[in-house]
């Protein structure tokens, strides 16, 4: 009779660590996106597709273009596709909820919430959600964390860890 609950995967010669590669990102104006992306991250346009393998055009049926823009090492594969609904993400939706990223500082913290405030208010990018940055809340740790929504809806955290915690 089979033991249930107890199988355990056999060891393997390979060490199994992932390793980031992109973040993908849907969009339906990847030229606003872009630019959103390349001035409030800084990022640079590696490189744009238009034409696609079966794999991809099964995987993401309607994609139309593809650029991969990078900053510090940190690539984003930004696309278009025909056919979806234009819904922005949900709360009651199974997604990644947000992404988070490590703020060196309090002022560095600060820093990016003014900068997208201040792309917001310069008119120039069209956002699928009108909500503002959340303030910058401390936690009992001292870990400061606000987060923000891309020209998309997508939410980033920028936190803050103080040096000797284990966050």
């Amino acid at each position: 009779m089979p033991r249930t609950g107890t199988t355990k995967e056999r060891p393997t010669d390979l060490a199994l660590v992932p390793e980031l590669h992109h973040v993908g990102v849907q969009t339906d104006d990847l030229d606003n996106c872009a630019a959103w992306y390349e001035e409030f991250f800084g990022c640079t346009t590696n490189w744009t597709l238009d034409t696609f393998c079966d794999l991809t055009l099964s995987r993401l049926p309607g994609i139309t273009r593809l650029t991969e823009v990078t900053v510090a090492g940190l690539r984003f594969h930004l696309f278009e596709r025909t056919g979806h609904d234009g819904a922005v993400p949900g709360a009651n939706t199974r997604q990644f909820q947000h992404i988070c990223l490590a703020a060196g500082s309090p002022e560095e913290l600060r820093a990016w919430r003014e900068r997208w405030l201040r792309l917001y208010a310069s008119g120039r990018f069209r956002f699928a959600v009108d909500e503002k940055p959340t303030e910058i809340v401390v936690d009992a740790d001292g870990v400061q964390s606000c987060y923000v929504l891309d020209v998309n809806g997508l939410e980033f955290e920028f936190t803050y860890a103080p040096p000797g915690g284990d966050r």
